[in-house]
């Protein structure tokens, strides 16, 4: 069996969010030593993974 390197495809978008949140999430990495956006990206999934199911669909 080949040992094959397998890289995560990424994008880059521009969001916007409030400065206080953009300390949390900062303050919140720098405690953990990982980075901001490593921070976002597990936060997101998250939320998606945990969304109440809705009835009506």
């Amino acid at each position: 069996m080949d040992f094959i390197i397998k890289k995560p495809s990424s994008s880059n978008r521009t969001i916007r969010m409030p400065d206080a949140l953009i300390d949390k999430i900062a303050k919140l990495a720098s405690e953990q030593d990982i980075s901001f956006n490593q921070v976002v990206v597990q936060c997101c999934e998250y939320a998606i993974e945990n969304l109440p199911k809705r009835k009506d669909k």
